[in-house]
């Protein structure tokens, strides 16, 4: 089931860019945009707020690294609507930094949504689908060590983010690319950051 169609991902950022307007936007805003049935589409923005220039909001890794934890979790268990801790929901977000991040990202975004297609979907269903959540799982756990290795947080962002589209537009191939990405960052994460 696709959540918001080929286009979904600029749909995605369409609807968070109205809640810009304001000085501060929270993480319970964001979720209650979105919609909290909606677990791809929670899981993309949040990954690519880690992309974007928003990132440099100091912990923004980390939260996005639990957040994303959280919401695998309860995808995993089968839940049909995402739960947050009180205080992830409290957290606030410069709405400028965001609206920057926003912007930054609808080029590569569109670049993305161009080459997406519904295509491979078993690997979409159960239990095939808990190996890839799995993977996103362990990488999400580590985000928070990632702040220690600058840009490291945006490369693990930017598969979870991957993983986030193919499931939102059914694209099993895009998936299966993005669990092959996630078993090589922590080796490049490593060998660039903690052995360089």
């Amino acid at each position: 089931m696709n959540e918001f169609g080929k286009a979904g991902l600029t749909s995605v950022l369409d609807q968070l860019d109205e809640l810009t307007d304001e000085d501060q936007v929270s993480i319970g805003q964001i979720v209650d945009k979105l919609g909290a049935s909606s677990f791809a589409s929670l899981m993309l923005i949040f990954a690519l707020i880690a992309v974007s220039p928003a990132s440099a909001i100091p912990g923004v890794t980390a939260s996005v690294g639990l957040i994303v934890a959280i919401l695998v979790v309860q995808m995993m268990a089968g839940k049909k609507s995402a739960w947050l801790p009180a205080f992830l929901l409290r957290r606030q977000l410069s709405a400028q930094k965001l609206k920057t991040g926003l912007a930054w990202l609808r080029k590569p975004v569109g670049w993305i949504e161009r080459i997406l297609r519904q295509r491979l979907t078993a690997v979409l269903h159960r239990p095939v689908l808990l190996l890839p959540l799995t993977l996103v799982l362990c990488l999400a756990l580590f985000m928070p060590v990632m702040e220690l290795v600058p840009t490291s947080g945006s490369v693990a962002s930017t598969v979870i983010a991957l993983f986030a589209a193919g499931l939102l537009v059914r694209d099993g191939v895009l998936v299966i690319l993005s669990m092959t990405l996630m078993l090589a960052v922590p080796a490049v994460i490593w060998q660039f950051g903690f052995a360089g």
